[in-house]
């Protein structure tokens, strides 16, 4: 990399870590860390709701499916789109018309809520695991980048500089130097894919022509995408919207039910078609770049071989001039950062608030507890970062983080909400199912009927043990 895109790089670093340090030095209580001070607006929770859920491991994923599927890699984001919609119809209007939730701080306080604090307990483990999973997933993506970009960097190093510049920055400033700084990066994303990445890349590989001429026509429509691929993201991406603890921090930091309501709308919007295309057409951009032989350089002549996610950080280290280069790191660290400190802030609040606060009662408008979560968070960070250091696909770690949360999660909140006789036992029941069956028909490489997701069955067989054991529990309930 040239000095001046290194140094480009470098000053960005440098100022979001002073931003954090600016809001380190005025989080006065869990308000300020966790939730933002409960006043932020539409524009910049709505950003910041995009920039979480799609981030730098999306962006980094997107340019790997356009790297294989091309522009049909696109309807992965559609369903973030319908997610955000369906739950600023059904689930804001719930939780923002509800009192009990006016000092809330995490999701699995709705649980305990609805429900009991023994299903709070279990719910806060499950978010608080899956969470830090895709944290490592973003840390990944952050050292893919790098490593792609930067001559003789390996990845284990890039992942390690990405890693603590994540977590040191997090730590410091808490949710609403996140959101504000989501703002500014997801800003600087898309005016770095909008006026730098695509056109640059586009002219760089010869045009509609060279593509044409290039890559397998399926690849330039949108229906080269099997049904399942299509139910795969449906039942994992969808419900996240209705069990991400990072959604939930953000409802809760918005100051009415209008501002939230209207921040998810703008975020769907965002998700697809804004990012979905311009994700994806950098990917297939990359891909013809692969096939004709720009990469030979790099020690890429093999596509077969070739990391479909390395494809994207290998085009812009090779087409972009001096300056854009550092430019377009920074756009896409930003996303990557973006995502990361979101959900070490998720994984964190569910360990402080649902999981230490049961057995220890702390002041959440202390210093101390500011102290504490900042202490939870630096040890998450870590433990993220390792393993993120023995895996290798972006997209596969997330998924497997959403579907780790979504199976368990999903069903208990939709009937906390919407079915009165729903019970303890009922939610404890499919979140134990739903998720042991997800994890180990994923894991024993069980053969599924039509290549179904273990997701689906999952969510199934969590359904299944909420409504027969809510309804074999309900004359206990109290009245």
């Amino acid at each position: 990399m040239h000095p001046i895109d290194l140094s480009i790089f470098v000053f960005y670093i440098i100022g979001l870590l002073a931003f954090g340090y600016f809001f380190f030095k005025r989080n006065k209580g869990g308000d300020d860390y966790y939730v933002g001070g409960r006043n932020m607006s539409s524009l910049h929770v709505g950003l910041s709701v995009v920039a979480t859920d799609v981030g730098g491991g999306f962006s980094i994923g997107l340019g790997g499916l356009g790297f294989v599927m091309g522009l049909s890699g696109s309807w992965m984001l559609f369903t973030g789109l319908i997610g955000a919609w369906l739950a600023a119809v059904f689930l804001i209007p719930k939780v923002k018309q509800n009192p009990a939730f006016d000092k809330a701080y995490t999701f699995p306080q709705l649980f305990g809520h609805y429900y009991s604090p023994n299903v709070a307990f279990v719910a806060a483990i499950i978010s608080a695991i899956g969470y830090a999973g895709f944290t490592s997933s973003q840390m990944l993506a952050g050292a893919k980048l790098a490593s792609g970009t930067f001559a003789d960097l390996d990845l284990q190093t890039a992942l390690y500089i990405m890693g603590i510049v994540a977590v040191v920055y997090t730590v410091m400033g808490g949710l609403k130097a996140v959101i504000y700084t989501d703002t500014v990066q997801w800003a600087l994303l898309m005016i770095g894919l909008v006026f730098v990445g695509v056109p640059i890349s586009y002219v760089e590989i010869g045009g509609m022509e060279a593509i044409r001429s290039t890559v397998d026509p399926a690849m330039l429509t949108f229906s080269n995408v099997s049904w399942q691929d299509i139910v795969y993201w449906a039942v994992t991406i969808i419900p996240i919207w209705f069990v991400g603890m990072t959604l939930y921090q953000r409802i809760y930091a918005c100051r009415d039910e209008k501002t939230a309501k209207k921040a998810w709308y703008f975020a769907g919007l965002f998700e697809w078609p804004i990012m979905a295309i311009l994700g994806v057409l950098l990917g297939l951009f990359a891909r013809v770049a692969a096939d004709q032989g720009m990469f030979d350089y790099l020690g890429s002549a093999d596509i077969s071989a070739t990391d479909p996610e390395t494809g994207l950080p290998m085009l812009l280290r090779t087409v972009l001039p001096v300056g854009f280069l550092g430019v377009m790191m920074a756009a896409y660290f930003s996303a990557i950062l973006s995502t990361a400190d979101s959900c070490l802030m998720a994984s964190s609040g569910n360990i402080v608030t649902d999981l230490i606060g049961r057995f220890t009662k702390f002041d959440p408008d202390s210093g101390g507890f500011v102290k504490i979560s900042q202490i939870v968070t630096l040890i998450i960070g870590i433990l993220a970062l390792l393993l993120a250091s023995v895996m290798e696909n972006v997209l596969t770690l997330m998924l497997d983080s959403y579907a780790f949360m979504v199976s368990g999660l999903f069903v208990p909140v939709i009937g906390a909400l919407y079915w009165k006789r729903s019970t303890p036992a009922g939610a404890m029941a499919a979140m134990i199912i739903g998720g042991s069956t997800t994890l180990s028909l994923r894991y024993l490489e069980i053969g599924l009927p039509y290549n179904l997701d273990p997701n689906l069955f999952g969510i199934t067989a969590s359904a299944i043990a909420f409504v027969a054991v809510s309804l074999l529990t309900e004359e206990n309930q109290p009245n």
